[in-house]
């Protein structure tokens, strides 16, 4: 419904003219006219009977006046909480984030954000990275914590927020923590236990034994990182882990040219998407890092 033609009408009731109504809405008496008639197409109804040089209400304009006044009173009150909601950091929000980063760095971020605004209903869903780019990406998700991918998607937009470097690990009675100067060649040939290949971190590591035209010999095959450093511990097999995760019961292996692998952590939104005064909130809190592989920032 026009709010501009009701306004017109419950005008013209008011002053009982359309000429005094015109006066009072700045407009032209055909511009009112217009508007009244525009009323009675809409609900196929005379809404004015003309007596003279005077108008006269039908029943039907005197039953619509009272519904027209709180039709217009309830739009300005919708306008009104509308206006104060784009100032309020309520509802729900619900974000994803990887196993890893929730577990080792997240924690602050979030208790932060629970301090600052408790109007918020936080729902945490905690799954792997590459199901987390999906989500955001299908609109599943507000935004997601995860490791960022080798190649960016160009629909969605990245802040990197943590550099978190691999290193290739194994654990202290295998042979391999007592070598030194350890190629990619020779790790080749000793058994890994590697994230899916799917999985972003999994991409890294088989891309730098492909850029030698290599294969890890992978014998075990699990995501959550923390299964891999407790496979790696008891001698399973060499693998690459995070800082975070590097423990006592692992040895870091001497690699020749002292080769690193690294990738970044961040955040992931779709820019389709219009972001909630809660999604904008909590990225207010993320201190993205400066990188020149950074695309938005």
């Amino acid at each position: 419904m026009n709010t501009t033609n009701l306004t017109t009408f419950v005008t013209v009731m008011q002053i009982g003219s359309i000429s005094g109504a015109a006066e009072k809405l700045f407009i032209t008496q055909p511009a009112v006219s217009k508007r009244i008639k525009n009323l009675e197409d809409e609900f196929k109804i005379t809404l004015f009977d003309t007596v003279g040089r005077g108008i006269v209400p039908t029943q039907a304009a005197n039953e619509m006046l009272p519904h027209a006044k709180r039709w217009l009173d309830d739009y300005e009150n919708f306008k009104i909480n509308l206006q104060h909601s784009k100032k309020t950091i309520s509802g729900k929000l619900v974000i994803g984030t990887s196993h890893h980063i929730g577990l080792h760095h997240l924690a602050p971020v979030l208790k932060h954000f629970i301090q600052s605004y408790p109007a918020v209903q936080l729902e945490v869903h905690f799954v792997d990275s590459e199901e987390a780019h999906k989500a955001v990406l299908d609109g599943d998700l507000s935004l997601a914590f995860l490791t960022l991918p080798p190649v960016y998607d160009k629909r969605l937009t990245y802040h990197t927020l943590w550099s978190d470097p691999l290193y290739f690990m194994t654990g202290t009675l295998s042979p391999l923590a007592q070598k030194t100067n350890v190629t990619l060649e020779q790790l080749a040939r000793y058994p890994a236990i590697l994230p899916s290949a799917n999985t972003f971190t999994s991409q890294i590591t088989l891309a730098e034994f492909a850029k030698h035209n290599l294969k890890p010999y992978a014998t075990m095959s699990t995501n959550p990182l923390e299964s891999i450093r407790m496979l790696v511990s008891v001698g399973l097999g060499w693998s690459v882990l995070p800082q975070t995760m590097i423990s006592q019961d692992l040895e870091r292996i001497d690699m020749a040219d002292n080769i690193e692998l690294q990738r970044y952590l961040g955040v992931v939104i779709n820019p389709k998407l219009t972001p909630s005064n809660s999604v904008t909130a909590l990225l207010n809190l993320l201190t993205p890092i400066d990188l020149n592989h950074e695309v938005v920032l």
